[in-house]
């Protein structure tokens, strides 16, 4: 009897761990929500090519479940041709570590990049992120006037997936440098150059006045290499020697190296683009997006006060090259020795 019961327990608890099992097995995964409210919060982009241009807070998630799953459909040209110049791969440089400013060499900067192939213009998976590389240009991607380009965007997770439509691509022309003096559509010179970011204390050499009326321009020569120069002329287009802008942090101007000074210019080694990344250092403005080169030289003014004329610029330089950057006083030469 005793072997019944106990028979008998035995049969009615593995009756309910198979039970038990069973309904687990039967629950349904927990599936993940795809709202009717997300959405991208831009709909037309308009990077500047020949730059990394990276759209960022441009997708509202909503009640969506996250992870979500990002990816470009259907890219083509306006006119409805495939647009293989984008769908295709190319070889682009990323940065496998960080880069902080501190680096002693173009060859240490260059270690810390290496090449990918990428399409040059692509959704980041997870976040909806825009990224146009800056290996696009306009000899072979299509840039305003022309209407551009069109593409559809799926986004998924488990829950489901949604289509949207008819995005539109429209990338404006190169301009190597910023500020600039390119028209965006046509890219062609609407003035000879732009104004500096800062000039202070700068007396003419005649006049004795403060002079402000200085043109920054950005010329590049074809000749092998990288590098940055600066050099100054007055209203007659003499060189003006830049050892008379003598306070200036001449080994901390900008991330480069190698310099070389004389009395036409100084020039410097660098890596491109300038500032390498959008990231504070001590050659950068505040947020890091523009390098900041300053010149500097001290005069005694009138009643024996100290003054510090100080001349500023705050630039970007995307294309590589050899480069440089001319200050122009147009009206008169500026006084640089005592009253």
């Amino acid at each position: 009897m005793n072997n019944r019961k106990y028979l008998s327990l035995m049969g009615l608890m593995l009756l309910s761990i198979a039970l038990i099992t069973a309904c687990k097995k039967n629950i349904p995964d927990e599936r993940l929500s795809l709202g009717k409210d997300s959405q991208f919060t831009i709909s037309t982009y308009q990077p500047v090519l020949g730059r990394n241009t990276l759209f960022s807070d441009n997708f509202f998630v909503g009640s969506s479940s996250v992870p979500l799953d990002f990816k470009i459909v259907n890219m083509r040209r306006f006119t409805g041709e495939p647009a293989p110049e984008l769908t295709e791969y190319f070889p682009v440089q990323v940065w496998k570590s960080a880069y902080d400013g501190t680096e002693k060499s173009i060859a240490e900067i260059e270690a810390k990049r290496k090449t990918e192939n990428h399409q040059l213009f692509e959704i980041r998976q997870h976040s909806g992120q825009f990224l146009m590389w800056n290996r696009a240009n306009s000899n072979f991607v299509r840039a305003q006037p022309d209407s551009g380009y069109v593409f559809d965007v799926e986004v998924s997770n488990s829950g489901g997936r949604r289509y949207f439509k008819d995005m539109k691509l429209r990338p404006f022309k190169e301009r190597p440098f910023e500020p600039s003096n390119l028209n965006p559509t046509t890219g062609q010179a609407i003035s000879t150059g732009v104004f500096p970011s800062l000039i202070s204390n700068i007396r003419g050499e005649k006049t004795g006045r403060f002079l402000f009326d200085v043109e920054v321009q950005f010329k590049k020569n074809n000749a092998p290499g990288n590098s940055l120069s600066f050099k100054f002329i007055d209203s007659l287009q003499q060189v003006i020697d830049p050892n008379k802008f003598a306070a200036t942090d001449w080994a901390n101007l900008v991330h480069g190296f190698n310099m070389v000074k004389n009395s036409d210019s100084v020039k410097y080694e660098v890596a491109y683009p300038i500032p390498l990344a959008a990231y504070p250092t001590k050659y950068t403005t505040a947020t890091g997006q523009q390098a900041r080169a300053v010149f500097r030289y001290n005069r005694q003014g009138f009643g024996n006060v100290m003054e510090t004329g100080l001349l500023g610029m705050n630039f970007n330089i995307f294309e590589q090259g050899n480069w440089t950057i001319i200050f122009w006083f147009r009206t008169e030469r500026p006084k640089f020795t005592n009253e």
